[in-house]
């Protein structure tokens, strides 16, 4: 069983003891003492399991069982030394187990509650706002069933719930000492690059366009949906001066993957301001890396990505040779993009196939009819690449993979979901079963280039309420704090910085560092064994725990957040910042 499955577990069994402790004492009240009984016989199997899940992910790591340890175990013990002795008594009024069983429930539904809405870390807040819950819940209870508790218990509930609750949400509303965001001239200033060689203007603007016969409305780059594409050779000076028509909340350009000056990251607040309507903004950076990447608005992402604000950024390193087709995979108002192509492609022909990902989910690509290599992750060329076939890849949310193969005399068809996306002629292959690639264990390995590291940090990636702000929201959150009030991570140009991603979550988080690529190290404790993989996107599922690295030597402030921009937009956003 995974850390993920056996997290879900964990949830399901809490929900069941919690169910059932309530439930019995409900029955109990009621009278119904066999069904008190067996419902408060399933809570406390469901309590005794629970100890075994929470076992379980403790020994997988603190990160995934710290609440469940310092407070759901507590309170859980508590629930059984309470209810449990009843269970075994045969009173003359059912009536009289009837708090006991409520406060079993109470105590297991406040540790669920605490997980649910707090996460990681464990906190004294939590642990005294549960407290709190549990005595008044309880409390409440004895009088509603007229159990008549004397003035002493009353008081010592009373005051115990009172001081609990004060103390506890106090501290679970302390802000978190607010980031240092620097404005350090510097990283403004952009590098001199030279006179531009090649040169492009993006008009940003409200657009109906047609996808799959129907008019969609959306926000497109010069009336289009992707944006054009952009292309040149290493060498290159670009020039790209993004106009904004009618977008009301602003738009920007980000270079994803692309590892630009900090001036020319298009991150509003950090590196620029917004492109309002009718103002525009000129990027300049050198095209000194090769690979696929992409370029999107990072104003208000979430919606303008989502709308249509994106498009494909290659740099080659040579003009091209063969046939070389780039497949930018995207979801607008529902429908899919790109629509289905058929070019037929001469026998002995080499071709490349750019796989770019610019929704905010995986998706999964198949390649029929042709053995086939994975040339590049992210921009960066692998090591030693292998012949596949009849194997599908993922990618995540902002990845590119390029494949390549030799066009054989018969057709070859990419699918991605299922969905013949890319053809030379018509294909009927089913591709669903296929094993999927993992590319931490593909191509050839070589040593890691550095030995030590300079700076540690770990993201624990969560849900959360977050009570920092005007009002309290339910957010994504990054050690137990959400955008705006994560601390960045400081580091000095030149470190080696080791980054351990934690998810502990119940849903995939694909990561995304601006500014630098990140070399894999392990993945759930199981080194990368393959070609060296240079990544800038990567999906941190359920229970996984990534490993990576890389060195500090593209000073600024970067982004670094989760790339389902749903989720980053809900407080998954943090900084890295060079002192």
């Amino acid at each position: 069983m995974t850390v993920g499955s056996l997290l879900a577990a964990d949830l399901v069994i809490a929900v069941l003891a919690a169910a059932g402790w309530l439930g019995g004492g409900a029955a109990s009240a009621a009278r119904r003492r066999p069904l008190a009984r067996g419902l408060a016989a399933v809570a406390l199997l469901a309590t005794v399991v629970r100890a075994i899940t929470i076992t379980a992910l403790a020994r997988a790591g603190w990160w995934f069982a710290a609440e469940k340890v310092l407070i759901a175990a507590p309170l859980s013990l508590a629930a059984v030394l309470v209810a449990g002795p009843r269970l075994l008594r045969t009173p003359g009024d059912p009536r009289s187990v009837a708090v006991p069983l409520l406060f079993a429930g109470y105590a297991n539904s406040a540790a669920l509650l605490v997980t649910v809405l707090h996460g990681y870390p464990a906190s004294a807040g939590a642990g005294l706002l549960a407290v709190a819950g549990v005595v008044t819940a309880t409390a409440v209870s004895w009088r509603a069933l007229n159990a008549r508790p004397s003035r002493a218990v009353s008081r010592a509930a009373l005051v115990v719930a009172v001081a609990a609750l004060v103390t506890g949400t106090g501290l679970a509303a302390t802000p978190a000492a607010a980031p240092a965001v620097p404005h350090d001239h510097e990283y403004r200033e952009a590098r001199t690059v030279g006179e531009p060689t090649r040169r492009f203007t993006l008009t940003a603007g409200t657009a109906t366009v047609s996808v799959s016969g129907r008019d969609v409305a959306a926000w497109a780059f010069n009336g289009q949906v992707p944006g054009p594409e952009l292309t040149a050779t290493v060498g290159d000076v670009l020039e790209v001066t993004l106009r904004n028509r009618d977008i009301a909340r602003g738009v920007t350009l980000h270079w994803h993957g692309y590892d630009v000056p900090n001036s020319q990251d298009g991150v509003p607040g950090v590196t620029q301001a917004a492109v309002l309507p009718g103002q525009e903004f000129v990027y300049r950076f050198r095209a000194d890396q090769a690979g696929t990447y992409w370029y999107h608005t990072h104003a208000v992402s979430d919606v303008g990505v989502r709308k249509g604000l994106y498009g494909v950024l290659v740099v080659r390193p040579a003009p091209v040779t063969g046939v070389d087709v780039t497949v930018p995979v995207h979801t607008l108002s529902g429908l899919p993009l790109p629509a289905p192509r058929t070019e037929p492609v001469e026998a002995g022909t080499p071709v490349r196939l750019r796989l770019v990902n610019t929704d905010s989910t995986t998706h999964r690509y198949a390649l029929a009819g042709a053995p086939f290599q994975v040339a590049a992750i992210d921009g960066s060329d692998l090591q030693g690449p292998t012949s596949l076939v009849d194997t599908a890849v993922l990618i995540p949310a902002g990845g590119r993979y390029d494949l390549v193969f030799t066009a054989p005399a018969t057709p070859v068809a990419l699918f991605v979901d299922g969905r013949a996306v890319y053809s030379t002629g018509p294909v009927a292959t089913a591709t669903g079963a296929w094993p999927v690639l993992d590319p931490l264990t593909y191509g050839a390995a070589s040593p890691a280039p550095w030995s030590r590291f300079d700076r540690e940090f770990t993201l624990v990636l969560d849900r959360g309420l977050d009570l920092h702000g005007l009002l309290p929201r339910y957010a994504h959150t990054v050690n137990g704090a959400a955008d705006p009030d994560i601390p960045p991570q400081v580091v000095r140009p030149g470190d080696i910085v080791r980054f351990t991603i934690v998810n502990r979550s119940l849903v995939v988080h694909p990561w995304h560092l601006h500014g630098h690529h990140v070399l894999v190290l392990s993945r759930n404790g199981e080194p990368a064994t393959g070609s060296p993989l240079w990544l800038d996107s990567f999906d941190v599922r359920p229970g996984d725990v990534w490993v990576v690295a890389f060195r500090a030597d593209n000073p600024g402030m970067w982004a670094n957040h989760c790339h389902n921009l749903a989720h980053a937009d809900a407080g998954m956003t943090l900084h890295l910042m060079y002192s």
